[in-house]
């Protein structure tokens, strides 16, 4: 019987193969590889080729995210494999596992679509025994063995199977097919046909894998490093801490902060319920953990707590000359506010009594209550803390909030202590009567407690919630008028009134502080500005004619800054001299017109005197008769007070115009209409009451009232001439509008000796009683 003939695997090969696309790496001969296969179509192909001769052939897809491959999306050479098993998987897909045998090139494609039928020729290795082949292949295995040596990534059994691999081409195909090789360059190394270009290629990856194994160990070792040191770090601060404890040192942080807390807590000798409280609070703060929300609470609270000035404060000591020397220097004019000031800290002086101590300064804006405020603080020699209360809508903002709201504060007194770390200082309470209300609260009510002496000695702030005594803060509060002041708190303070700054004055005050102050803020040299007195006074009449001297100040700086533009484009050369003739060339057309056209000129005219917020003003009366229906008109945005002032007037004038000298019939037979000009400014008050009865009667009985005659004065129904405000302010006023004679009301006589002489001088003061007094001196 002859001898059966063994033949080799790759000769029995058939021409035409069935062929599966893989999305992944491509795979090599000599590999054994397991493969999921779910497309019904490949599936398809692994039961046909089981029922031949279970050879498969395997292409790579050019494009990995291709879902449904044609011809064209497959690589022409690729790897014959065996299906040695396949595995029914529960999900309808197929796991089998393939011996890969061989090279391939795809001759022609014997379908068009999937499953793909190849007519294929096998390839065989070239150039694969040269001496060249055999070097290359010992450094290939020599350079494997040191990447595969402490990399976790090697089995033991590749390894072994480094070794076993005997033809250089298959060790080139192995190698490629376990190192990290981008799938498209493994494709063209299955594609190289020549072993020892295969093989060099191959080697140019295992190098580059080394170099990054190489910056791997090192990016571990610094980890490592870094670990190392946190460690040791740690033991380290575990033996201080034990070394800390055996010395009785603080520990931690915290044990630190309670040691400090302990310490200004025994300091400041607390009695009573709140050193009860606060040794309660720094117990619990011992036993707390630091990462507890608690804690900072807590922390926050004796924070606060040991940041008061709770001992007793000094006794005053200052001097009464020096005192007034500070007011001088600080303020010019203000005689009588200076006056009131130091009277007040003479009492303290004497008295040797801090408590009780709250003012009032109220005037118009820009008249200097603030810095008063700051003057008296640097006369007593006290710290000065301000704080505004102009739209405060929340008491919690005076008495603070409770410690269980989350960002909980003190209030504005106790946070001001905390500042100021004295427990007599100065607090100035700005805008006080600009306070609101809401449903948070009433501020105005809150401050009721702040301001009473026999009730701030033991003020209690809700986040403190502890008694502190407060009565020794001198309280300083401002406001621009006291209609707006509840009546309870207004009974608190001692009002002391700034009632403004008369021209004279005012031109001081710009030559002394304001032209140095507004010439350094413009960047200009004293030198390079000369105003004279003129000049300074029209600023005052024509563009600042209110109390305080903020427009003063801010036309200044309007004029100093088109100096400084014109320097900067070398348009002129300093200095400059500023005239009245050029202010509009600076400021533009004056704000205010001359009030000398405040003439009578008719009957049923009269000038009034009147107070404003921006200082005193001449009022003119004008009243006309209109034959028709009796009865009166009132026009020029007259309040409801100056509305009722008319009515009395009208009611008086008619009941006393026959007996001085006018028509009977002239009230029944004619409409009055009383108006005062300037319609959209809004006026209101008493004081124009004998004003308006004098322009009436002087158009019952056609008779012309004196030239540069004024008056001012509320008028009862029955003729009495009641007493008004702002004297000074009219004064003032009634001066710069050329008035020679005034007539006030003569509880109003008293007034007179505040106002200074020269503001007096050539104005002759006519005070009455009665309306029939002034009917005797109006014509």
């Amino acid at each position: 019987m002859p001898e059966k003939q063994i033949v080799p695997a790759d000769q029995l090969l058939p021409n035409r193969l069935f062929v599966i696309p893989t999305m992944g790496k491509p795979v090599f001969p000599g590999i054994f590889t397991p493969m999921m296969i779910e497309s019904e179509q490949d599936i398809s192909v692994v039961d046909q080729s089981l029922s031949e001769n279970s050879l498969v052939g395997l292409l790579m897809i050019k494009d990995e995210e291709t879902d449904e491959p044609v011809i064209d999306d497959l690589c022409r050479i690729g790897t014959v494999g065996k299906i040695v098993k396949k595995i029914n998987l529960p999900d309808g897909g197929v796991n089998v596992f393939i011996s890969t045998l061989k090279r391939f090139r795809v001759k022609k494609f014997l379908t068009d679509a999937p499953p793909f039928s190849t007519a294929v020729e096998y390839l065989d290795d070239i150039n694969d025994d040269t001496i060249e082949v055999k070097a290359l292949t010992r450094s290939i295995i020599s350079e494997m063995k040191q990447l595969s040596e402490n990399n976790p990534l090697f089995s033991e059994e590749m390894r072994l199977s480094m070794v076993n691999i005997d033809q250089p081409g298959r060790i080139a195909d192995f190698f490629s097919s376990i190192l990290n090789i981008d799938r498209n360059d493994q494709q063209k190394i299955l594609e190289t046909l020549d072993v020892q270009a295969r093989l060099e290629a191959v080697l140019i990856y295992i190098k580059k894998e080394q170099e990054l194994m190489k910056i791997q160990r090192k990016i571990q070792n610094q980890i490592n490093e870094k670990i190392e040191k946190n460690q040791r770090e740690y033991f380290l601060k575990e033996e201080l801490k034990a070394i800390k404890q055996e010395l009785g040192m603080p520990v931690d942080a915290k044990s630190g902060e309670y040691l400090r807390f302990a310490e200004a807590v025994e300091k400041l000798k607390f009695k009573g319920e709140v050193k009860d409280q606060v040794e309660q609070e720094l117990e619990k703060f011992k036993l707390m953990d630091p990462n507890s929300s608690e804690f900072v609470v807590t922390r926050n609270y004796l924070d606060t707590i040991i940041s008061l000035p709770w001992n007793k404060p000094e006794p005053e000591e200052y001097d009464m000359k020096e005192a007034s020397d500070i007011l001088d220097r600080d303020h010019y004019g203000l005689e009588d506010v200076k006056e009131r000031i130091l009277e007040y800290l003479a009492v303290r002086k004497l008295k040797k009594d801090n408590k009780g101590s709250i003012i009032c300064l109220v005037g118009a804006p820009g008249v200097g209550k603030t810095s008063i405020g700051k003057s008296i603080a640097s006369a007593l020699n006290k710290e000065f803390f301000r704080f505004s209360v102009g739209g405060m809508r929340d008491e919690a903002e005076i008495k603070g909030h409770r410690r269980t709201y989350v960002g909980a504060m003190p209030g504005k007194i106790i946070q001001g202590l905390k500042i100021v770390k004295t427990g007599a200082p100065v607090f100035m309470i700005d805008e006080i009567d600009k306070m609101g209300a809401s449903y948070q609260g009433d501020p105005s009510s809150a401050l009721l407690e702040v301001l009473d002496p026999e009730q701030n000695i033991a003020f209690r702030d809700h986040y403190l919630d502890l008694p502190f005594d407060i009565s020794n803060i001198l309280f300083i509060a401002t406001a621009n008028t006291l209609d707006t002041i509840p009546r309870p708190l207004l009974d608190r303070m001692e009002i002391i009134r700034l009632s403004g700054y008369i021209d004279k004055e005012k031109i001081t005050i710009a030559q002394k502080y304001l032209i140095p102050k507004s010439i350094h803020k413009a960047g200009l040299k004293r030198k390079d500005v000369k105003y004279n007195t003129k000049t300074l006074s029209a600023i005052a009449v024509n563009y600042a004619r209110e109390a305080g001297m903020r427009n003063y100040e801010k036309a200044l700086d309007r004029i100093h800054r088109k100096i400084a533009r014109k320097l900067v484009l070398n348009e002129a050369e300093a200095p400059f001299l500023i005239e009245p003739e050029n202010l509009e060339e600076y400021l533009g057309k004056p704000i205010f017109r001359e009030d000398e056209i405040k003439v009578v000129t008719q009957p049923g005219t009269a000038i009034g005197l009147a107070w404003t917020n921006f200082g005193g003003d001449t009022l003119m009366i004008e009243a006309v008769n209109v034959p028709g229906k009796e009865g009166i008109k009132l026009t020029g945005q007259m309040g409801k007070v100056m509305q009722e002032s008319a009515g009395i007037a009208y009611t008086y004038i008619r009941h006393v115009a026959q007996q001085n000298g006018a028509d009977p019939e002239f009230f029944e037979k004619n409409m009055i209409h009383l108006h005062i000009p300037e319609g959209a400014t809004p006026k209101d008050g008493p004081s124009a009451g004998i004003t308006m009865a004098s322009a009436l009667l002087s158009l019952a009985t056609g008779k012309m009232l004196k030239k540069k005659l004024a008056m001012t004065g509320e008028m009862s129904l029955v003729g009495k001439v009641l007493p008004i405000g702002g004297l000074k302010e009219k004064t003032i006023a009634a001066r710069r509008a050329g008035i020679k004679t005034i007539l006030i009301p003569k509880a109003n006589e008293r007034d007179l000796s505040e106002i200074p002489e020269h503001i007096k001088k050539g104005i002759k003061f006519l005070p009455v009683e009665r309306m029939e007094e002034v009917i005797e001196q109006i014509f």
